[in-house]
């Protein structure tokens, strides 16, 4: 029966039209177009650094600012097909690339995960929530818990005000626009326990750095990040 279904329904890939040989993957063109992390990283947001493997290194901004979380992993750039994937689960209503993109996520942040960790997704504001019908965040850590087996606790953090679109503003003004605007709902049910912070796009960290601080005001024992991609300079 399998066999048949396969015959009338071949796997594609996620990305384009092309034949692969399992569901929920990239073809071999998409795969080399896509701007993986490997090699050495910055330690607090995952940006691809040159040089050897070293204990921890951080890129420039990181060095600029500092980052209230532990440690933070990208599995990839924001950038050719990343771009694309990030776009198509954030505003195409492709949420099937929930699953993959959460395997990637969690093979990049398997160092950061402890066997008591709490994965936790930024939250959108309701009335986003309501005009996407979803939070890709949300899908991200949901298909993360299944994946590891780690709990998640996908309505800890809340965003009690609709900040404007960030996009083309400046460091300073993306941290002010944030201040204070995320809150943890249910403290309690952390109980001390570490935290995997995820979302799906990294650029100046000033929504990472917010929600930190709400899981650190909760009570939680660490705080680390994990993001699909990671928004650079000059990618």
């Amino acid at each position: 029966m399998q066999r048949a279904l396969r015959v009338l329904y071949p796997a594609r890939c996620l990305m384009c039209d092309a034949r692969t040989q399992t569901d929920f993957a990239l073809c071999g063109a998409c795969w080399a177009e896509t701007p993986f992390v490997t090699g050495l990283a910055c330690d607090h947001c995952g940006l691809p650094l040159p040089g050897e493997e070293a204990a921890a290194v951080l890129c420039d901004d990181c060095l600029a600012v500092s980052r209230p979380w532990g440690h933070g992993r990208a599995a990839m750039l924001y950038a050719g097909v990343g771009r694309k994937i990030v776009l198509a689960l954030k505003h195409g209503d492709r949420t099937d690339l929930a699953r993959p993109a959460a395997g990637w996520i969690a093979g990049a942040a398997a160092p950061l995960l402890l066997p008591d960790t709490v994965i936790v997704p930024v939250p959108l504001h309701w009335t986003r929530l309501l005009s996407r019908r979803y939070n890709q965040s949300a899908l991200l850590a949901n298909a993360m818990g299944r994946h590891t087996g780690h709990a998640v606790i996908p309505d800890l953090l809340t965003r009690r005000v609709r900040t404007a679109p960030l996009g083309g503003k400046s460091r300073d003004q993306r941290f002010r626009e944030l201040e204070q605007a995320l809150v943890p709902r249910g403290a309690h049910r952390l109980k001390g326990r570490p935290v995997l912070l995820v979302d799906d796009v990294m650029t100046s960290g000033a929504t990472l750095a917010a929600a930190t601080e709400a899981l650190h005001a909760a009570g939680a024992a660490r705080v680390d990040v994990a993001i699909l991609a990671r928004a650079a300079k000059d990618a």
